[in-house]
């Protein structure tokens, strides 16, 4: 028998998760059925939005179960099959994730291009977390030629990909806040971030009012409370706000005031619309088109933190969820 160790949720968190709430197991695999394959995983994806369904309420995926293995995106190649569409050694992007080694029907794994760039971008820039900063600029923003854009947690995974496209698309001015100096450097240093402000150093409104003397015409939401407040003050008239997260908000254990302007709404004709990228995988052929070509060339570059090793998974959740993260967070199997 192979033994694939893997990670699970024992007991759901009230607030922050601990290392309490999981536990670490061995999982033995059986014998490859017809048409399925067992992929040793080299990369594994955390992400914001698993924080979700560690709770037990209505969501857009399932809830994790308790005391089962939790799942999530993966990057590997395959190392046994009995599926002629992905012989051994085949690069493979999946649902798998939280585990060593991954098994099923070969129909749960998608062969990956052969391309210069390295298979973790698969998880990042050139995978969901790109695509959803694409989908959301484009689809849900509507992001015009000349826009000024604001993004929140521009220094995360997706954020410090969505300040590149937009000026992609034809921003005429970026800007972003992060959580700390050397990341507000790394925004308007290495990705081009018109301007940038640490939200910890003052009253996020009055930060975004000082960097945006003429508004903002599109916000892209990957934090929600303040900094979705300090946006609808400065978004101009028919100014269009792409809701894709609300980290601040995911650990709270009471309900959360709302905006005190959301008059502004109606008054400057303002548009809010949340999405999931999942809703937007018609997308994919265009963004990957287009992504490919940009990491290739360098004009997008891209930032990874990497934990090593299954059995520092969760402490690599918990250190993105506190925001101890450049780019992507992945655990290196």
């Amino acid at each position: 028998m192979t033994t694939s160790t893997q990670i699970q949720l024992t007991t759901r968190p009230a607030g922050s998760p601990t290392p309490e709430n999981f536990s670490t197991v061995s999982v033995e695999l059986p014998d490859l059925g017809p048409d399925q394959v067992r992929v040793r995983n080299e990369f594994v994806s955390v992400d914001p939005y698993m924080r979700g369904r560690m709770n037990d309420t209505r969501s857009y995926v399932p809830p994790f179960g308790l005391d089962e293995t939790m799942t999530g995106g993966a990057v590997g190649r395959v190392v046994e099959s009995t599926a002629e569409s992905l012989p051994v050694g085949t690069a493979v992007l999946h649902g798998l994730g939280w585990r060593d080694l991954a098994q099923g029907p070969a129909a749960q794994f998608s062969a990956l291009p052969d391309t210069e760039l390295p298979l973790s971008v698969f998880l990042g820039a050139a995978g969901m977390t790109g695509l959803t900063a694409y989908a959301g600029l484009t689809r849900i923003a509507a992001l015009k030629k000349g826009d000024v854009v604001f993004i929140s947690g521009a220094a995360g995974a997706v954020g410090s990909i969505a300040g590149q496209v937009a000026r992609k698309l034809g921003a005429s001015r970026v800007i972003g806040s992060a959580g700390s100096a050397d990341k507000v450097t790394l925004l308007k240093e290495k990705y081009g971030y018109d301007d940038a402000f640490n939200y910890k150093d003052a009253p996020v409104r009055q930060q975004l009012r000082a960097v945006s003397p003429e508004g903002i015409d599109v916000y892209f939401d990957n934090v929600g409370g303040d900094h979705l407040e300090a946006a609808l003050d400065r978004l101009t008239t028919g100014g269009r706000a792409a809701l894709c997260g609300a980290i601040s908000q995911y650990n709270n254990t009471e309900r959360t005031p709302g905006p005190d302007n959301m008059a502004n709404l109606v008054t400057r004709s303002l548009k809010l619309e949340g999405f999931i990228v999942g809703q937007h995988q018609d997308l994919q052929p265009e963004f990957a088109e287009k992504m490919t070509g940009w990491l290739t060339d360098g004009s997008v570059v891209f930032d990874e933190t990497v934990v090593d090793g299954i059995d520092h998974a969760v402490e690599a959740f918990l250190t993105m969820m506190a925001g101890g993260n450049t780019g992507k967070m992945l655990v290196r199997i």
